[in-house]
């Protein structure tokens, strides 16, 4: 699988998020164009209370006074305070009150109205003046809010989704290289009992002892790399060892058989033996799948440089290299299984490390710097107990 991949899938996560934030703003856009009419046909009807009010206040014609009140009556949404000139409040409707301080409730309610509409001025038949303040109605504000609970239940929903899918494929993909693994390790093994049986042959024929000795590190290396496949997908069992003694091994066995124009390095800052709980097969795989990662990073002569330090509860592992680098974008997909920049291999070298040290280990491993042309740091934290 190549990078290519992993940037359509994040084409397509972005137009998919682009398209959903447009249907968000459609929708605020559209919900707020039907406020607007809803909020200019609260202000006609304010006003029609206003009007309402004055001919109950100062009309001595009957009709106009039943009409009149009908009319007052008839608002059961708007909340609405009436003032005299000085605003000392005179009368208020569709407020709830509450049992104790309602008049410095009131007076917030006054306040609130007046910053949000601008109060109807209703001059009496003697030249008196009142006014009359009122705000959005309650219905008015739930439909406000609507749109945005909607778009907050529907988001909620798509990342329950979205995160439902993403676990369910990633328990698929852990099954399929548990299982590729466990019958690579069952393939393995029987040509490689094969194999020993040819070399006690070989040895009973008096073959030059170099040779077989040389036949059975190669051997003991198959059995190694049988039981590290074999192991993936179980619990592994972990043993108290010198994890510089193992890290040194690892790389002494990378160190033998990369180029010579490749220089490994180890700088153990440990101040004594550190014993910490280790899986020696599989931690030693992870160190070697850096290494060989650093190698093939580097186009010609580079240096690779494996540092080890204490922290306060931690060991502290960084494998620095010479080579080309990656990319920030890159640096955060490396670890996905099937990712991978090379043009042979499964890409699953790093995201089995990630298992290994993360989920066996209780550690962490991660990119802590890289830069194009320069070279990569990966840094593995583990802990002391």
């Amino acid at each position: 699988m190549r990078i290519e991949l992993y940037q359509n899938k994040n084409s397509w996560k972005f137009a998919l998020l682009a398209f959903a934030v447009l249907i968000a703003l459609g929708t605020l856009w559209y919900t707020e164009s039907f406020l607007k009419d809803l909020r200019k046909e609260e202000a006609k009807r304010a006003k029609i209370w206003a009007e309402a009010m004055k001919i109950l206040i100062s009309s001595p014609d009957e009709a106009q006074l039943i009409f009149a009140l009908e009319v007052v009556q008839q608002n059961t949404t708007i909340p609405i305070i009436m003032t005299d000139k000085d605003t000392v409040i005179v009368q208020d409707r569709n407020i709830k009150l509450p049992r104790n301080g309602a008049d410095e409730f009131l007076q917030k309610e006054l306040r609130r109205m007046a910053k949000e509409n601008e109060a109807i001025i209703v001059t009496l038949d003697g030249g008196e003046q009142n006014l009359i303040f009122y705000r959005d109605s309650s219905i008015l504000t739930q439909v406000r809010i609507y749109p945005i609970v909607l778009l907050g239940v529907i988001a909620l929903f798509i990342a329950i989704a979205y995160m439902a899918f993403s676990n369910v494929r990633r328990s698929e993909q852990n099954r399929v290289w548990t299982g590729m693994a466990k019958e690579t390790a069952h393939q393995i093994g029987t040509p490689l009992s094969s194999l020993m049986g040819w070399i006690e042959i070989l040895r009973g024929q008096q073959t030059d002892a170099s040779i077989l000795e040389e036949m059975e590190k190669d051997i003991l290396r198959l059995q190694t790399i049988t039981d590290r496949f074999s192991k993936i997908g179980s619990k592994p069992q972990l043993k108290p060892v010198d994890i510089a003694e193992i890290t040194e091994s690892a790389l002494a066995y990378m160190d033998r058989r990369s180029s010579n124009r490749i220089s490994i390095s180890f700088q153990n800052q440990l101040k004594h033996q550190m014993i910490i709980p280790l899986n020696v097969q599989l931690f030693g795989w992870v160190i070697e799948n850096l290494v060989r990662n650093a190698i093939d990073a580097i186009e010609g002569k580079g240096q690779i440089t494996v540092t080890m330090s204490e922290g306060v509860s931690t060991i502290q592992i960084e494998v620095t290299d010479t080579g080309k680098g990656i990319s920030a974008r890159q640096s955060k997909i490396i670890f996905r299984p099937g990712y991978t920049t090379k043009t042979r291999g499964w890409g699953l070298g790093l995201s089995l490390a990630k298992r290994i040290i993360e989920e066996y280990h209780n550690g962490k491993i991660f990119v802590v710097k890289s830069t194009v042309g320069k070279g990569t740091t990966f840094r593995i934290l583990l802990p002391k107990k």
